[in-house]
């Protein structure tokens, strides 16, 4: 039996505790209901009820309730300008040399021809790159980013159209540029290694034998008018 339950009914319920029943006949007198509450939520129940409106003053937008702010909002002093239709507008020329002009092939249509796609030759070799110059490999870089697109666009347009050809053409010559893309990655890898190598060199007291000719402006002078 519920010892505090049982008193508390008989302190405020004005029965004596001699005269309530046994807890099996009325429970109900020796238990109080708990009351339901929510665990998630401290806003009272009439809230934003009355008439559709949100009555929390400081909450400047809500969306369930679709109230806006309580003042106008100045954007700027000035007037916002007013959009222009294109028939306003006055035409631009017809640029025949446009850059997006590189995403499609020379016959600017959507999709390049399985001819086209195989008229390529082979990739760059890594002997070959190494005697480019920086700006070389900059530029040829640049080239196969260009052609890759290029192959990216007949591709998606292709799928598009359901075309059925041209998909064997144009992965050969994708995978002849991830070739040359590859081996222009290998030759800068190779130059950064050799100038982290020579830097520690450097930092160890190694010098090349020219480096006192070219440091010492007298050995110089001696070594040009020893000339004829």
């Amino acid at each position: 039996m519920h010892r505090p339950a049982v008193a508390r009914l008989a302190k405020y319920g004005g029965l004596p505790l001699a005269e309530l029943p046994p807890p099996y006949l009325a429970p109900s007198l020796h238990f109080t209901p708990r009351s339901q509450s929510s665990s998630f939520s401290t806003t009272p129940v009439a809230a934003g009820r009355e008439r559709g409106r949100d009555l929390n003053r400081v909450r400047a937008v809500s969306a369930i309730h679709r109230t806006g702010p309580r003042f106008k909002l100045g954007v700027s002093k000035y007037p916002l300008p007013k959009p222009v239709s294109s028939e306003n507008l006055p035409p631009r020329p017809k640029n025949p040399d446009h850059g997006l002009w590189g995403f499609f092939p020379p016959s600017r249509e959507a999709i390049s021809v399985p001819d086209f796609d195989m008229a390529h030759g082979r990739s760059w070799a890594i002997t070959e790159l190494r005697d480019k110059s920086w700006d070389d490999l900059h530029k040829l870089w640049w080239v196969c980013i260009k052609e890759r697109n290029r192959i990216a666009t007949s591709n998606m347009e292709r799928d598009r159209l359901k075309a059925g050809y041209g998909e064997h053409e144009a992965e050969g010559r994708d995978k002849t540029i991830v070739i040359t893309m590859k081996s222009i990655k290998h030759v800068l890898r190779e130059r950064w290694y050799a100038w982290e190598e020579a830097q520690r060199l450097y930092e160890q007291g190694a010098r090349p034998e020219y480096e006192d000719v070219m440091e010492a402006p007298e050995a110089e002078d001696e070594i040009k008018a020893s000339k004829p």
